[in-house]
């Protein structure tokens, strides 16, 4: 169990805070980019933080804070010009750096405005997202994650906002044995409940599970019921991008799950899903974004798939878990591995450190390959691709689901006219010797 002091330092994300300090050092998504194509004013919520998100007529993307410092008036409701963002009260109009280019009804000598700036934060554009940041200057670069920038790929995003801590979304990534039951023998419950048949695809028994930490995180490996270590669940297994993003997928399906803590109880949940059929795909003029459901109209979680089962546990644990309260068991491994790896990056940014996954020099962040294996929980590797069986495991795959299978279906066409398919991504391979591992057995060793 954590103490309450602890839990409160692991958990309030706002100005001032120790954690608020730490998530700030960060590039945090705020909106899809298609968001401000159906309107270019947003208001938004970030790390405690109510501001404004625009994109002016010349393309130039703002992010201001929320009241205007004349009157206090909402810049929700303000009129993009070419420079700026204009308040809809009196007309004071403002740029991305915050500073006041005009007050119309001050005489045309007055150096007023240039007394009056309003808080203003960096906004960058990336993969169809758009992320900010609140941090101390130097700003550091936006990290070009692989899923941001492969090329040949279809992207969407499912979104949601989870009324709990952003750290009850992480702590479940690193909690592998919730897999067998939470999305296998619960799972099949809600289905048989529903009268519904069919497999549950993540019912396997864990073997073995192991944790170890790496440059940008924490591995996450497993061994199934059946399986050796020399399966890719173990020796290339899936990462924890800290601090807020978990990388699963296989099979041409990949997905980055990314946790934005809007403040202390609120986490915007971002479901980022990115497809490789294994042929020329153009860039997308706009990648979609999507509510992702968390209730039904009777107000209870909707629990018939992956996504809705996860946050249906993050949310039920209360708006921040009680930790003092918990008893941990020793499958808790790769819990108490985050949480102390929380710890470790606050008490580098303490002594004025960079924590981990702070990008400076531009030759480290052409591209960022992450692991992932290609077998184990999620099916396994076929020798071409493994075309609709991605969207047959209970995930929310989505209103563009038909365009996704179009796609895999061509590959396949393709592949059996005898055209080849590009080459497949090989991932990176953290060894378990590469940092600090720990590791469970669960089931006796098969000899």
């Amino acid at each position: 169990m954590l103490s309450k002091e602890l839990n409160e330092t692991l958990t309030r994300v706002g100005p001032g805070t120790p954690m608020g300090n730490l998530m700030r050092r960060y590039w945090h998504p705020i909106a899809g980019a298609v968001e401000l194509d159906e309107n270019p004013v947003k208001k938004v919520r970030l790390l405690g933080e109510d501001l404004v998100l625009y994109r002016d007529r010349s393309g130039n993307l703002g992010l201001i804070d929320e009241p205007c410092p004349h009157r206090r008036v909402s810049m929700e409701y303000g009129i993009p010009e070419q420079e700026g963002l204009r308040c809809p009260y009196h007309g004071w109009r403002f740029n991305h750096e915050g500073r006041c280019l005009e007050q119309p009804a001050e005489p045309w000598d007055s150096t007023f405005k240039d007394r009056v700036t309003t808080r203003a934060y960096p906004v960058q554009e990336l993969g169809g997202l758009l992320f900010a940041y609140l941090g101390p200057q130097p700003t550091p670069l936006l990290p070009r994650y692989d899923l941001f920038v492969w090329d040949h790929v279809w992207r969407q995003i499912g979104a949601t906002v989870v009324p709990c801590s952003w750290l009850q979304c992480m702590e479940n990534s690193v909690d592998p044995l919730h897999v067998e039951w939470l999305h296998g023998h619960y799972f099949k419950h809600v289905l048989e409940r529903a009268g519904k048949s069919g497999d549950v695809p993540f019912y396997r028994k864990h073997a073995k599970i192991g944790f170890t930490r790496f440059e940008h995180g924490i591995v996450k490996r497993r061994v199934l019921d059946g399986e050796t270590e020399q399966a890719d669940g173990w020796t290339i297994g899936h990462p924890i991008v800290f601090p807020y993003i978990l990388r699963v997928g296989n099979g041409g399906a990949y997905f980055f799950h990314i946790r934005v803590p809007m403040d202390d109880t609120h986490t915007w949940h971002l479901s980022y899903h990115v497809y490789r059929p294994g042929i020329p795909i153009p860039p997308q003029d706009s990648i979609p974004l999507y509510e992702v459901p968390l209730k039904d109209e009777g107000g209870r979680f909707i629990t018939d798939f992956v996504q809705g089962q996860d946050m249906m546990v993050w949310a039920s644990q209360g708006l921040i878990a009680q930790r003092d309260k918990e008893h941990l068991a020793q499958s808790d491994i790769g819990v108490i591995m985050l949480r102390e790896l929380l710890e470790d990056q606050l008490a580098r940014i303490e002594v004025g450190e960079d924590p981990i996954e702070v990008y400076r020099d531009p030759s480290q962040n052409r591209i960022i390959e992450l692991p992932q294996e290609e077998s184990g929980v999620l099916g396994t590797r076929s020798t071409t691709i493994r075309q609709r069986q991605v969207g047959r495991q209970g995930l929310m795959n989505g209103p563009y689901w038909d365009r996704v299978v179009a796609l895999f279906d061509e590959a396949e066409r393709r592949f059996h006219h005898g055209e080849l398919l590009l080459p497949p991504i090989e991932p990176p391979k953290v060894p378990v010797s590469a940092g600090l591992h720990r590791e469970l057995a669960l089931l006796p060793e098969r000899h």
